[in-house]
Parts: structure tokens; sequence; C-alpha cells
């Protein structure tokens, strides 16, 4: 694998990541933000990215906005909401061609960096506030795409047991935001929770590309306008792995397959020296096609129309998720405590192991090959405090025996079964 470091520094209370290499043909460029999961703030800060890419103070119009990056050689711009461990974190991401590879008079880095900072700080504004209209078209193309989760089962199902799973924490809560708060964000209540935002969120700032950690430095100075007393720190996730009685919830939709999910919770978490052993429990139980239960639940019993797991290191959480015919539950659930149980026994095979190491490894290797993969796998670091290489994480899997799988599966406990169905009485 190639050897990668970021240097690091800060500026206006941001913390800057920089890469200097020439492997690339462009510049990656991630600003990162992030904050607790509150119920008072969820949906505002959902919303905010969704304003800002509308418009900023010199290109307020839409079309105005896009156009600056087309003449940036086509930059592409985007953002991602979402969650890890109990933060809600805003993404905005930025690629632009290398100055080198053009024949452009301005360092195409430098207007990136004055777009992505006046995206951020300098958004279009109207009395005082947001763009009314903005915040309006804006609030419901938010309220879609909620929408569009209850329409989409497989993700549906996954949203609600994670949410019976968390009830009384804030990780209960969707990034997007909730439906029932958008009416009452308007303009005016908007603008100050993104001041609020932009004054306490964690900020990441990171760059891959042909630069310095000096340069970088030197445009954030420039071209972020930031007024910040202090760079807030991550502080790692709330994780509750005790045993305690399983929970199953039944719900009906008009729904022709049944959807069975399950959600555990484990003590295993990023920054743990157990983590590459959790990595390889997921990917042994469910994580990759020869996995135990898409052989054993989907192939062999012929029970799933899709069955996998998925492991959250930030929050210490694994979940199970699968499509049955609805008179099957009992023998699904059956099976699939079968499986659980065969981990937890260390009933294991050489070649599930080798498997997975080599999936894990094809993952890891690949990650290479992208700056934005290589940013975001950083990032891991910032949020759970734990110094681990791609490569150190390599070697470390590459360790891993059956026997320590198996002390991993002793701490995956059951807690909940959701189970989505149709309306019909039995």
């Amino acid at each position: 694998m190639i050897k990668t470091g970021f240097e690091r520094g800060s500026r206006r209370q941001l913390r800057i990541h920089v890469m200097p290499t020439k492997r690339f043909k462009t510049y990656a460029i991630s600003l990162y933000a992030g904050i607790p999961l509150q119920e008072t703030t969820v949906s505002s800060v959902a919303l905010t990215p969704f304003v800002l890419r509308r418009g900023t103070a010199s290109y307020p119009e839409t079309i105005q906005f896009r156009e600056q990056l087309e003449q940036m050689y086509g930059a592409g711009f985007g953002f991602d909401i979402y969650k890890r461990g109990d933060y809600q974190i805003v993404q905005f991401r930025m690629d632009t061609i290398n100055d080198s590879f053009v024949s452009s008079t301005d360092s195409l880095l430098d207007r990136s960096f004055s777009f992505l900072g006046e995206v951020l700080t300098r958004p279009v504004m109207e009395n005082g506030a947001f763009r009314g209209t903005y915040v309006q078209q804006e609030r419901e193309n938010v309220r879609k795409k909620l929408e569009a989760i209850v329409n989409d089962k497989i993700r549906y199902a996954g949203e609600r047991c994670v949410e019976e799973m968390f009830k009384n924490e804030p990780f209960r809560l969707h990034p997007l935001g909730q439906r029932s708060d958008l009416d009452a964000i308007g303009p005016d209540s908007l603008y100050k929770a993104y001041e609020d935002w932009l004054a306490n969120t964690s900020m990441d700032l990171y760059v891959v590309g042909d630069t310095s950690l000096e340069e970088v430095e030197g445009l954030v100075d420039r071209y972020f306008n930031l007024d910040r007393s202090s760079a807030a720190q991550y502080r790692r996730a709330d994780v509750s792995a005790q045993p305690r009685d399983v929970q199953t919830v039944v719900e009906r939709l008009d729904v022709n397959q049944g959807k069975l999910n399950m959600g555990f919770r484990t003590s295993i978490t990023y920054s743990d020296d157990q983590y590459a052993s959790a990595l390889m429990y997921n990917g042994i139980l469910g994580g990759y096609p020869h996995s135990k239960l898409f052989v054993n639940v989907r192939e062999k019993a012929s029970l799933a129309y899709y069955a996998s797991s998925r492991y959250d290191g930030h929050k210490g959480l694994a979940t199970i998720q699968s499509g049955i015919e609805i008179p099957n539950y009992e023998q699904a659930v059956s099976i699939i405590r079968q499986q659980l149980d065969d981990m937890r026994k260390g009933s294991i095979s050489e070649l599930e192991m080798s498997q997975t190491k080599a999936m894990i490894r094809n993952l890891l290797k690949e990650m290479q090959d992208s700056a934005f993969e290589m940013i975001a796998f950083d990032f891991n670091r910032e949020l759970s405090g734990k110094e681990r290489t791609a490569e150190q994480l390599l070697e470390q899997v590459e360790a891993v025996s059956i026997k320590d799988v198996q002390e991993a599966a002793q701490t995956f406990n059951l807690d909940t079964i959701y189970f989505l169905r149709d309306q019909k009485e039995e």
C-alpha cells in the first residue's frame, strides 16, 4: 500500500488537514461540520446546506451559482448530511482540476476556496435573513426526501429498527431532521440557527492535491470569514452495550414482502484495539456475498430475498437486514439466531476467514485510489481520537484469529427485532 500522510494545522478555530501529492489530476476539498444530534437543532441544521447551495452574496441566483462552477472547468460541488456516533455531520465537497492541466491564468485552488468560503459564510440575504423563496423551496425539498424514506420500505425498516433501539437517545433522530419541524422554520429562525451552527460546529477542512499546508492556511485566512471563539472537539459516543431484554416490534403497512431487521449493541468501537476483530465479525456474519447470512439464510434455506449485516464502529451498533415472505418470520428468526450462535461458538472456517480478510484488504487498497476515500478514512481519527492508518488497520485485520472473532462475537448483544409486515390478520 502507498504510504500517505496528512499535515495538520489550524486557522480561525478550524482544523486543517492537507495531503500534498502529485498523484491526482484534481484537488479534493472536503469540509466536515459536526454538531451533537439534538431534537431542537436537527431539522434546522439539515435544512441549512440546502439553502446555502442556492446562492451567495456574489452569485445570488442559483443559475449564477452553477455557472461559476462551470467557469472553473466544471468543478464539482456537493454536500452530504449524515450521523456518526452522536453527531450530525454536514460535509461539503469540491473537486477542481489541478492548475497544471489547464490554461488558466488564475489559481483554480484559490478560486475554489473563494467559492467554498463564500458558500459557507456569505449566503444570499434579504431583510437580514435568508432569502424567503429559497427557504420555502428547500423546506419542501427536505420534506420530500423524508417522505421518500417511507416509500423505500427497505430503508424505512432500517431506520425504524434504529429508531426503536435508541428511542430514548438522540441517535434515534434522522440526520435530515423531522417533518413535523419544517413548517415552523422560516427565513429568520433558520438564519439565527445557521449563525449558531457556524459558531459552534466542529470544523475539519481536508485538501488532497498538489499544494501545501502553508498555502491552504493562507487561503483559509483569506476566504473563510469565520468568527469562532473556540474549536469544538468531538466527544466519543455514549456506548451502552449491556445485555437487555430483547424487544420485538411488529409494524403493519401495505407491503407484500416482510422486512426483518435486528439491532445489536457492542462495546467495541472504532477506537478499540478489538476494532479489526469486529470488522471481521461483521464480514463473516453478513458483510459480503460469502458470509453466513447470505449463504445459509438466502441461498441454502431460500428464506430471504436479501440478507446482510452492517457495523457502525462509531456507535457500537450492528444491524441485520433481510427481506422475507411474511409467513416465514419464525423460521427466519430461528436460522439467523443459529448463525449468531455459531459465531459465538467460534464455528468459523478458515475459508470464511481468508475470504473476509481478502475483501477488507481489497477495500483498503482501493481506498488509496480515491482522494475522498482517504479523507473519509482519516476523518475517523478526528471523530474517535484514535490514531490508526489504513496500513495499520490492514496489519491488524491480517493478524485476527478465529478466537479473536469469537471473542468479539461475545460483545454483540441482540437488542431489538423489528418486523415490517402486511396488514392482514393471521
